[in-house]
């Protein structure tokens, strides 16, 4: 795969109407969608892996597994009926996490429209192969119309009704991405467009180490100066891959980059810096993972990174620590001192 390989649906046009919206997956960020959506008035139907888990979000409406004490519309209509759901859907919200979204393609494929608009939610790399979601879809759902949804969103804040705004990148025709851009935003999530799927994707996954990082940082009280640091080296790195990949500068700039690590990167809301706390504090990683519902997308991403930096041939020395830290059993006092000790180099962003 080269760094010019075209986002699956690049220039197709998409028929999408005012119709069904199906969201597939019906963890925290999935259901945060479909309430969002529904409360907007749009025909939404959440799809669960577990069906004793649509059968909760149905009977309490509340999703007490991945979203806690959210009381969710009447018009979010869960079900483990993957056909079902699917069917005369004109958008469909992929909401698993990265590493099962490739499966979860391939199930979704006997039940697509040709002309249902793909959109990635989530973030990451695929661990066993360094690709990213756009050129999974291009080999599982070849000729799908195809976009990515990235930016600074905790799901319970959006399913709240709390402000919000996302990248929404497509290489649909601009009058096509409009319209699926229109249909997707409320009064309360907004969206902005961008023909950066590489970008945006790149991005998503990036910040997610970068915010591990920070954790770890908290976790050893190495105060708020290399928190900054971390970050503002987080984004050369996230960029130098970008470009590599054949991403533009300015999305890293945008909503899906610095807007989304900035959020990830400051709260013990975000699953991958708290994560990170909680390694620099002294837990085990496995301890860490056994504890948790959610998954932490930095956690496999963080390899798959490695993978695409070896293979683009890019510096990601941030990045590189927290692979080492989370699958080579580094120690992470020697990592953070051999980052300081890295040569003087000229800044580059």
């Amino acid at each position: 795969m080269t760094a010019k390989t075209a986002a699956p649906g690049a220039g197709k046009i998409m028929v999408l109407g005012a119709g069904k919206i199906m969201v597939l997956g019906a963890g925290a960020w999935g259901t945060a969608l479909a309430q969002a959506l529904a409360k907007e008035g749009r025909a939404v139907a959440l799809c669960a892996r577990e069906a004793a888990l649509a059968a909760e979000i149905n009977g309490a409406r509340e999703n007490k597994t991945y979203l806690p004490g959210i009381a969710l519309s009447p018009a979010v209509a869960a079900t483990a009926d993957l056909a079902a759901a699917a069917q005369d859907a004109d958008i469909v919200l992929l909401a698993t996490p990265t590493q099962f979204a490739r499966t979860a393609m391939r199930a979704l494929k006997p039940h697509l429209s040709p002309a249902a608009l793909v959109v990635n939610c989530a973030k990451g790399i695929e661990i066993e192969n360094g690709k990213l979601l756009f050129e999974a879809a291009a080999e599982t759902l070849p000729g799908q119309p195809y976009a990515v949804l990235s930016g600074p969103t905790f799901a319970a804040e959006v399913a709240q009704g709390l402000p919000a705004a996302v990248t929404f990148a497509t290489r649909a025709a601009p009058e096509e991405a409009a319209r699926a851009a229109r249909t997707l935003s409320t009064k309360t999530f907004r969206l902005y467009l961008s023909s950066d799927v590489t970008g945006a994707e790149i991005a998503g996954a990036v910040k997610n180490v970068i915010a591990i990082a920070c954790g770890i940082v908290e976790g050893k009280n190495l105060g708020l100066n290399a928190r900054a640091a971390v970050m503002t080296r987080g984004i050369a790195e996230m960029k130098r891959l970008g470009l590599k990949r054949g991403a533009d500068a300015e999305t890293f700039l945008g909503l899906s980059g610095i807007g989304d690590l900035a959020l990830t990167c400051n709260a013990t809301a975000s699953r991958n810096f708290s994560l990170g706390l909680a390694l620099g504090r002294g837990q085990k990683l496995a301890n860490v993972l056994a504890a948790r519902r959610s998954v932490a997308e930095g956690v496999a991403t963080a390899r798959a990174i490695a993978v695409n930096a070896r293979t683009f041939g890019v510096e990601m020395p941030i990045c590189a620590a927290v692979d080492g830290i989370l699958h080579q059993n580094a120690d992470i006092d020697r990592v953070i001192a051999g980052l300081m000790e890295r040569d003087l180099k000229e800044e580059n962003i």
